[in-house]
């Protein structure tokens, strides 16, 4: 049953409302002061309050100024028989709901009860939705190199300093960037995500700054682009190393100026943005290879952080596991799986060239491909099981019986392939690139050695 706060120091105004209240199913609380209402409001929580403003002692636009001191997301809708426009302002300044004229209309009342009630309800589903996020985007681990970067995200996050997140694909980056967001004085204004390698070179300046109507062949309508979308808030540039020199003359230009004009257009529009930026790649090498601009690198590389790969932080594993195991079971409705330590014993043997991503993609697989409800040694890829022999020395050359130099390099070359393919979730395309073979090649091999028997 959903409480209502009734604070009116006329006795006719409550008697009057607690009829309503109650016919309409609602718990009524009442009080009659603004210093009781400040006290009843902390200790009952109400889900609603009726606040008069006229009131002996404290009115009710300090009473509303101090419950709201209290529960920031307090809705309040004020009442007034000597209400003026002057008066409706400040109270809805000051975080009122709604404002309504005495003599009541308990019509009136009802419905403006009804409407704040919606509200409260989309507030408590939007906070309930960032925390479903933030749990998404939490960095899990306690291993030293964890620790250290949670030490810097909090020294560095509460300013507007620009920054340079550095490290291996799949380590997290992303999760890096939202952190510093989120502790950041921005945290209330949008964070907008751009990757820098999935945007064609014809459209990411359209897609950075927005394009007037009639830009170029297609641009039926004027865009924002996410320079324009992140005012006030935080940019984030994934994947900067493979932006263009072109483009990246363009970005400098607008972080030193923090103006620009949109794609065909000739309006200037400013911005006031904090960019961080994200790379795999080693940004000094690229600049003395001529792919990347110094004075760009020297821009962003204010505030350095380098994520550690998963081979680094190895004692992370098993939290790692226990959280994806959590999340995934929980997304397919499933009973919580659990892990066996002889299986996690072998994941942390293993050097996980795909970091947290190839983790996770792997939890996601055995929640959904394991029947049982604890994954066992047995039910993980081979590669895996077989990079564990190899770091606990119990794959030896005497456990394989082979004849020839033919055989013995059939036999590597089976387990490589499958290592690999596994590595890239079985992606033909990608697993062929990475390895330097032809994909109508690999395919022969697959089906001459019989791997797809190993596909999990």
């Amino acid at each position: 049953m959903e409480t209502i706060f009734v604070v009116d120091d006329e006795e006719s105004i409550r008697l009057s409302l607690e009829g309503i209240l109650l016919d309409e199913g609602f718990r009524p609380l009442f009080a009659s002061t603004g210093e009781d209402a400040i006290r009843i409001a902390r200790e009952e929580d109400p889900d609603l309050i009726l606040l008069d403003i006229w009131m002996p002692g404290i009115d009710g636009l300090e009473t509303l100024t101090r419950i709201r001191e209290n529960n920031p997301n307090q809705l309040v809708i004020m009442m007034s028989g000597h209400g003026t426009i002057e008066t409706a302002v400040k109270a809805t300044r000051l975080g009122a709901y709604d404002f309504i004229e005495k003599p009541l209309s308990l019509e009136k009342v009802l419905l403006s009860i009804q409407n704040a009630m919606k509200i409260g309800q989309l507030m408590a589903e939007n906070q309930a939705l960032k925390a479903k996020i933030n749990k998404e985007y939490e960095m899990i681990g306690e291993s030293r190199p964890i620790l250290q970067l949670k030490k810097q995200i909090a020294m560095a996050a509460p300013s507007n300093g620009w920054v340079l997140i550095t490290g291996e694909n799949g380590t997290g980056k992303e999760l890096v960037a939202r952190a510093i967001h989120h502790q950041s004085t921005r945290v209330a204004q949008p964070f907008v995500e751009v990757n820098c390698a999935a945007i064609p070179e014809e459209l990411i300046e359209s897609e950075l700054f927005g394009h007037e109507k009639g830009a170029f062949t297609g641009a039926t309508a004027a865009r924002k682009g996410k320079f324009d979308q992140a005012h006030s808030g935080t940019l984030f540039l994934d994947e900067i190393g493979d932006m263009s020199l072109k483009t990246q003359a363009k970005i400098l230009r607008i972080l030193q100026e923090r103006k620009f004009e949109r794609v065909g257009g000739n309006r200037t529009i400013e911005v006031d943005v904090r960019v961080i930026a994200a790379t795999n790649k080693d940004l000094e090498t690229e600049i003395r290879e001529g792919n990347f601009r110094e004075d760009l690198y020297f821009r962003l590389n204010v505030l350095p952080f380098h994520v550690p790969s998963l081979k680094e932080r190895k004692e992370d594993i098993e939290r790692l596991v226990n959280h994806f195991l959590n999340y995934f079971c929980s997304q397919e409705s499933r009973e919580i799986k659990t892990m066996s330590p002889d299986a996690i014993k072998a994941l942390t043997h293993y050097n996980w060239p795909g970091n947290i991503r190839e983790l996770k993609n792997l939890i996601e697989r055995m929640v959904i491909m394991t029947p049982e409800q604890q994954i066992e040694y047995e039910h993980l890829p081979a590669s895996i099981r077989n990079a564990a022999k190899e770091q606990t020395g119990e794959m030896t050359l005497g456990e394989v019986t082979v004849n020839s130099y033919r055989e013995a390099k059939e036999l590597f070359e089976k387990q490589f392939l499958l290592q690999k393919l596994e590595e890239n979730s079985w992606n033909i395309s990608r697993t062929a690139e990475e390895i330097g073979l032809e994909r109508s090649n690999l395919h022969r091999k697959i089906k001459a050695y019989g791997l797809e028997a190993n596909r999990g």
